[in-house]
């Protein structure tokens, strides 16, 4: 998978920063395209091609018509990206462990 703004190939780390972010409910797909330049297509290609075919399956229907995900779906009060909370969550020594 090639960065749309930079053709660069996108290197595993981001590969996993992408997936992440389209895993989380609060990030749109818009803030994926504008840090990484791929559009909602490219992210689900991505994401069919990196995951297991029943956690893809999942996803997909987890993310199909979610508001929070299209940005014309949200609504006007949601102006931010990340969960308020994630500053608690990434402090959390569970979500440390290797």
């Amino acid at each position: 998978m090639r960065d749309s703004k930079t053709g660069k190939p996108l290197t595993i780390t981001e590969v996993d920063r992408v997936i992440e972010m389209a895993w989380e409910d609060r990030t749109p797909f818009d803030a994926i395209l504008a840090q990484f330049g791929l559009t909602e297509k490219n992210v689900i290609d991505l994401m069919r091609r990196e995951m297991k075919l029943s956690s893809f399956k999942m996803w997909r229907q987890r993310v199909q018509g979610r508001s929070t995900k299209h940005r014309e779906l949200q609504a006007n009060t949601i102006t931010r990206f990340k969960c308020n909370l994630q500053r608690q969550i990434t402090l959390n020594k569970i979500s440390k462990r290797k």
